[in-house]
């Protein structure tokens, strides 16, 4: 059992309000890094998820267990050792990757799995006979895919999609083990420097918060502009 009076808990230590005035400048230059590997990662993860969706669904074998395989290895490990083979683990291989660049293909390929599961399912959610009506007229599998299977299919993936973006982003803080200067990495250093850890983890938390906030608010707009593709 803990007995704790209010008076004995410093509040003043929990969140310092002039170190984190001071510090934010800071941290806010690890906000571009943050950004752009998870919008790499999140394009890497889009374009992979999307053939790994047409190859799990796919009837032939050579293109359907591969996908598969792959969707469970990448669901089935953490992205934080993942993340070491790429960079620390390449080089006994001869080959060597920048903490950026390893970052941003970790994310991508592990995401990937999860995008292509959504791709999946909102692919096959789309009406049958939309494939139907396309064969009817005569459209190439392409053309039918690229007009009207995906737009449809589009409105239902971007809840999930947006949902896997956001966890992305909030990843990305792993890339500081691999010292990649993003947003938790800065925080690392002042913390290191200041030994006041809380309040740079809360800073980082308040600095997270926002940028979240601003992708879901796209995330609704993206919405509004596909429901036009509802049946009336």
């Amino acid at each position: 059992m803990f007995n704790l009076e209010m008076d004995q808990i410093q509040l003043n230590r929990l969140f310092d309000w002039h170190l984190a005035w001071d510090s934010l400048p800071f941290l806010l230059e690890g906000v571009p890094a943050t950004l752009t590997v998870s919008f790499i990662g999140m394009v890497i993860g889009l374009v992979l998820g999307f053939f790994l969706a047409l190859g799990r669904g796919s009837k032939r074998i050579i293109l359907r267990w591969p996908s598969r395989l792959y969707i469970s290895f990448m669901r089935g490990t953490p992205i934080l050792v993942f993340l070491f083979i790429l960079y620390a683990g390449l080089p006994a291989i001869g080959i060597e990757l920048s903490a950026f660049l390893a970052a941003s293909l970790a994310f991508g390929l592990n995401s990937a799995a999860y995008i292509a599961e959504i791709n999946r399912s909102s692919l096959s959610s789309v009406d049958k006979g939309q494939w139907e009506s396309a064969k009817a007229l005569n459209l190439g599998y392409w053309h039918t895919m690229r007009k009207i299977i995906l737009p449809q299919a589009t409105r239902i993936a971007i809840p999930p999609l947006t949902n896997v973006y956001l966890d992305l982003l909030k990843a990305t803080s792993l890339a500081a083990v691999i010292t990649v200067p993003e947003l938790f990495q800065k925080a690392q250093i002042v913390a290191g420097r200041t030994y006041d850890s809380m309040t740079m983890y809360i800073l980082v938390a308040l600095i997270y918060w926002p940028i979240c906030i601003i992708i879901s608010a796209l995330q609704e707009r993206l919405e509004k502009r596909f429901n036009r593709y509802l049946k009336p």
